[in-house]
């Protein structure tokens, strides 16, 4: 099945579902000047397989889909959600050797498989990795004629360490992170956009996650008056079961605070900070060519702070996508500017039902359904996406 949306001719956005062997792939293409972006989701059709067949079937896909249907396109950041990280982990980073940011997530995919693979895709630019250790992704060609663009994109996969607790760890990573934008010229405040905090028994050590986050923000600026980062906090183990935190994050080097927005949907959301944390529930960012819309992980949440229909898996997911949407509307988006959708479940039992309503209403969308436990008991499911829509503003450089 092939799903498109076409516009005028300066750009295009198009869905495709590509069917292999075995695996199923999702793409979404975003077409304009000369980076295009594309979001990639595959899985494997086959629970038969064993995990050293699934994530050569994975990889094979990767490839051919390289090859035929993004020709010049490179990884800029990619991630592995696996069933069983300790004995799958050292697989994957021998056998992707992909010039890019990578995280390796121990989020079961719940159809059943052993791996999954979301992948972010750009042409025309360069990767490299930073003498601190981001990786950069850089436009070749600037929209004013110089040879490379005017922003630089810094991604990170899968940092973690082994301090003696998760308040701890988290507290260590946010400081080599803040090391590692000063040796860009960035700062938190300022660069970095997004985060993902992977904290291994979410039930257990997400306090300290919390805890951490907070003192760290606070000694950076960010506070409820100024903003916080957009960022999904969510159940994860790493390889090394000692690793309570594993953090990805992605900032930009030469934007301004003009270009950077913040979305707070308050008929339907409350502001985090009402509840002890400090993230922002989205953030779009305006390039002189294109928006992106980061969409933090969402759950059945109403404007007070309370959970919407306890467990019921069906009417939280349905809420989730009201509150998503308006969050999206208030970036002047909608789903069908979507590229792809990450979505978190307490309850493996509650996939069937979940896979039921997203195959009815996103039946094209790049999308991947884990186990995963959200921060607070009672929500069964979030999600978090992304989407990408088409603008023009000759006060900003473009993408």
């Amino acid at each position: 099945m092939l799903f498109f949306r076409t516009f005028a001719a300066k750009f295009r956005t198009m869905y495709k579902t590509l069917l292999y062997q075995r695996t199923e792939a999702r793409l979404f293409t975003f077409e304009k000047g000369t980076v295009n972006e594309y979001h990639l989701m595959i899985r494997v059709t086959d629970t038969t397989l064993s995990y050293q067949q699934q994530l050569d079937a994975v990889l094979d896909t990767w490839q051919q889909i390289i090859s035929e249907q993004v020709p010049g396109a490179v990884a800029v950041f990619k991630r592995y959600f696996l069933s069983d990280a300790a004995n799958q982990a050292d697989d994957i980073l021998a056998a992707d050797t992909s010039d890019c940011a990578k995280s390796i997530i121990q989020q079961a995919p719940l159809d059943g498989t052993k791996l999954a693979l979301w992948a972010y895709l750009m042409t025309n630019v360069s990767t490299r990795l930073t003498a601190g250790g981001l990786y950069e992704v850089q436009s070749l060609s600037g929209n004013d004629g110089s040879e490379k663009g005017h922003y630089r994109h810094l991604w990170n996969g899968s940092a973690h360490n082994l301090a003696a607790n998760s308040e701890f760890q988290t507290r260590l990573l946010f400081n080599e992170y803040i090391m590692q934008l000063a040796q860009e010229g960035c700062k938190l405040e300022a660069n970095c956009m997004r985060t993902w905090l992977f904290v291994n028994d979410i039930d257990l050590n997400y306090g300290g996650v919390v805890r951490a986050r907070n003192q760290v923000f606070f000694t950076q600026g960010l506070t409820y008056d100024t903003h916080f980062i957009a960022s999904t906090g969510i159940g994860g183990r790493a390889q090394d079961p000692c690793v309570l935190t594993q953090m990805d994050n992605y900032a930009v080097a030469n934007i301004n605070n003009e270009q950077v927005h913040y979305l707070y949907a308050s008929t339907h959301l409350n502001r985090t900070s009402d509840y002890g944390v400090s993230f922002e529930r989205g953030t779009y960012i305006d390039y002189g060519d294109r928006r992106h819309a980061i969409i933090s992980g969402t759950a059945s949440i109403d404007n007070k702070g309370q959970i919407v229909y306890p467990k019921n898996v069906e009417m939280q997911t349905r809420r989730l996508w009201e509150n998503v949407e308006a969050l999206l509307k208030e970036a002047d988006c909608s789903y069908d500017d979507v590229a792809h959708m990450i979505v978190y479940l307490r309850d493996p039992a509650d996939y069937s039902t979940v896979r039921r309503l997203y195959e009815e209403r996103f039946p094209e969308k790049p999308v991947v359904i884990v186990h995963a436990p959200v921060c607070r008991v009672g929500w069964l499911v979030e999600m978090e996406c992304m989407a990408v829509k088409d603008i023009c503003n000759p006060q900003f450089p473009a993408f």
